[in-house]
């Protein structure tokens, strides 16, 4: 570019440097009035009629060579996997034979009842009471008892939400097959895959390569189809350890992998394929791998042990500045955000079609759940012409129940525990309690359960019957790596 004194693009050590659009201008100009024997005037006084026709020249020269630098710039951008998005990021994707997942269905954890010896095969279909149809990933058969645990999905991808005790009838009628249930919350799905979550996936299959190492078991399970999360991790010593929140023990010398979604079968085979000889494994879920390779009949067995974690749900309270501005719907908006953020959905539009803004992955097993990550979210539900005005948001699995009041008292009387215990901090809400109550202390009864409590604020009202009681952590909740992170309830205070 010698005969020219437009400015080029530098690459540098660091990366593409662009000339700014100022620099750019002044090498036009030049340019422009050395064709005509530097004769022309670039001044900016005011001219009768409008500007020199050599000045509207050199600015629309200037902006074409700028915002061509800025679409060069942004492709070199995109040729960085971290920073890479739509096509360019599922051209990167497909070097590693890779396409961007279409979704994924909700997975949830069916207890199956009938008569002994009682096949369950992969494919049986059980209902909820909405209506969605669930597909069995693991067959088994009925044992001593009376009941077993499969897993099943949604035959629709997508973060369809499964509530506790809702998937409970026969879709398909199998004989010696009677009941079904499913005790506990399913792990929502997934839209099609985001940005982050490809990036994610991209990363961990270049680790599959590997062999032995916990990237490359990690890689190897995440490739599962249906897989919507995983944890993995090892104890390289020769006693018991506990690991996490909720103090899981892992034996001496032992693998531990817990997985939500995917088949069992498939898991398991995934596992083998890429685990050391001989390792120990720890878990709930036991499938047998066998071997057919270089091997004549009868070929060799092995059991492979993983863990399904427990669907876990956590609650939410959110409190926000009450508005005139703000829409009716503002309740149900601000409860869409949340659960956009929690899921990693970035492409669902709620209030006045505005879609958040969101990390693009999802609460994971095993991760660190902060209130922050919630904040942007909410602020930006309704649109940037009404904007949410955040107080406070506050989580955990702490406590959902009932219990009754007595308005202008500080005593809480807690009549059902449905989940989790109350203990002093826990920030509590209520139809009947004021925004932002804490239990300061256990007045009487079980400890954390069903007792009285002194309340940090009086009650605003004498409550005759129950009422609903929900009660969150604080601004920070460890998900253990046997916990499957679900949304629990979500209370929004206006405030």
């Amino acid at each position: 570019m010698s005969d020219t004194s437009v400015p080029p693009l530098q690459f540098t050590p660091t990366g593409l440097v662009k000339p700014p659009q100022s620099a750019v201008l002044a090498g036009v100009q030049t340019d422009i009035n050395a064709a005509f024997g530097n004769r022309l005037n670039f001044g900016t006084q005011a001219q009768p009629g409008g500007a020199p026709p050599q000045i509207q020249q050199a600015a629309s020269y200037a902006a074409i060579i700028s915002n061509n630098y800025d679409v060069f710039a942004e492709f070199v951008d995109q040729v960085d996997p971290d920073n890479s998005t739509g096509f360019m990021q599922d051209a990167i994707g497909r070097i590693y034979f890779l396409d961007r997942e279409p979704g994924t269905p909700t997975a949830v954890q069916l207890v199956c009842g009938g008569d002994l010896g009682t096949p369950i095969p992969a494919g049986a279909q059980a209902r909820d009471t909405s209506g969605n149809i669930y597909v069995c990933t693991q067959s088994g058969t009925i044992p001593v008892g009376g009941s077993i645990t499969l897993s099943f999905a949604n035959i629709v991808v997508g973060p369809i939400a499964c509530p506790a005790n809702t998937v409970t009838a026969i879709y398909q009628s199998i004989p010696g097959w009677e009941t079904v249930n499913n005790p506990l919350d399913g792990v929502p799905g997934s839209n099609v895959e985001t940005p982050a979550a490809f990036e994610f996936r991209r990363q961990n299959t270049v680790a599959a390569n590997g062999n032995g190492s916990l990237p490359a078991i990690y890689g190897a399970v995440f490739k599962v189809p249906g897989v919507i999360d995983l944890y993995a991790t090892q104890n390289v010593t020769d006693n018991p350890i506990t690991v996490g929140s909720t103090n899981y023990t892992l034996v001496g010398h032992s693998l531990y992998v817990a997985v939500v979604g995917g088949a069992a079968a498939d898991i398991a085979q995934a596992i083998w394929t890429k685990k050391n000889e001989g390792s120990n494994m720890n878990g709930n879920t036991t499938v047998v791998v066998t071997d057919t390779s270089g091997y004549s009949f009868p070929f060799p067995t092995y059991p492979i042990t993983f863990n399904v974690p427990t669907a876990t749900a956590y609650n939410f309270i959110v409190n926000i500045v009450n508005s005139s501005a703000l829409p009716s719907t503002i309740v149900s908006d601000v409860q869409a955000a949340i659960t956009q953020q929690f899921n990693g959905v970035t492409n669902t539009p709620i209030g006045n079609g505005i879609i958040p803004v969101t990390s693009g992955q999802r609460v994971r097993i095993g991760s660190l759940l902060l209130a922050a990550a919630f904040y942007g979210a909410v602020a930006t539900c309704e649109g940037p012409s009404v904007p949410v005005q955040v107080l406070s948001i506050f989580l955990g699995s702490a406590f959902t129940g009932q219990g009754t009041l007595v308005g202008g008292t500080e005593t809480l009387t807690v009549t059902t525990v449905t989940t989790g215990s109350l203990s002093p901090g826990t920030v509590i809400t209520g139809t009947d309690i004021p925004a932002g109550t804490t239990i300061v202390r256990q007045l009487t009864g079980t400890p954390g359960g069903v007792g009285t409590y002194q309340m940090s604020e009086n009650a605003t009202a004498t409550v005759g019957a129950p009422e609903a009681i929900v009660g969150a952590g604080g601004t920070a909740q460890q998900i253990g790596i046997d916990q499957a992170p679900v949304i629990g309830n979500i209370v929004v205070n206006l405030i």
